[in-house]
């Protein structure tokens, strides 16, 4: 099986600070690679490299088999889901219309976009009837965090992004986000890379975990291969399991 996305000796400098350096990893289709590290790693760095906001200065990083400098950018970034942090979503668009965006540029038609919009909603948690008409200001947190994976799945992409995406909500929603990103995994069977500093995140949504420590890639291991991993970074973060649960 070829890999859905690869970087290829992949580096990226702003003058002479290198910020990822020589990255090489592929990403088969339907697995969960999460970009762990520290901030400053280069995790976020590598992510924006996937879907073009930012290009390699030295090497290449491809999307099904085609380097993203010859993509046209705006299809490139629309075959691709990406959730942030943020969120980002338009605060004068309603839910819906911030969902069936992507889809409206793409030229569907509203009945399917409108089926699409509703569907997706359900499959976030969200009642369509209860929320589709609502403005982002009017909805929690955690709420407008489901309406960005949505927004993100509406084209259907092949790949989607997470850069710490559940990072700004309070510890319960963020579990209860966390568990519904895995059914959505197991049901949908998408690709993502999933960029985290928080182990136990990465544990628990991994089927990979791809290590990154100063620009450079220190280890790729599956999940329970990582828990015996010996290398000072990875037991590093390991050591944060056993102080919380101490702290327990």
């Amino acid at each position: 099986m070829s890999a859905l996305v690869e970087f290829r000796e992949a580096s990226y400098r702003i003058g002479s600070r290198e910020i990822l350096k020589r990255l090489t990893l592929e990403i088969e289709a339907g697995e969960t690679l999460v970009l762990l590290g520290r901030s400053g790693s280069g995790k976020t760095t590598a992510l924006k490299m996937v879907n073009g906001l930012l290009f390699p200065s030295s090497g290449e990083v491809l999307v099904d088999r085609k380097p993203t400098t010859a993509w046209d950018p705006v299809r490139l970034k629309r075959r691709i889901g990406y959730v942030i942090q943020e969120i980002g979503l338009f605060p004068h668009y309603t839910v819906a219309r911030n969902v069936g965006l992507v889809p409206q540029l793409e030229g569907w038609e509203e009945p399917r976009i409108r089926e699409r919009v509703q569907t997706l909603l359900r499959q976030v948690g969200l009642d369509p009837e209860q929320y589709e008409v609502r403005y982002p200001r009017q909805l929690s947190g955690g709420q407008r965090q489901r309406v960005g994976v949505a927004r993100a799945l509406a084209a259907d992409p092949s790949v989607l992004l997470f850069d710490e995406p559940f990072g700004a909500v309070d510890p319960v929603t963020r579990l209860d986000l966390q568990k519904q990103f895995l059914e959505l995994r197991r049901g949908l069977g998408k690709t993502a890379i999933f960029v985290t500093h928080d182990v136990r995140e990465a544990l628990m949504l991994a089927t990979r975990i791809a290590l990154l420590r100063d620009g450079a890639l220190e280890l790729v291991a599956a999940p329970q291969e990582f828990l015996h991993a010996g290398g000072a970074e990875a037991r590093a973060f390991l050591a944060c399991l056993d102080w919380k649960a101490e702290a327990q």
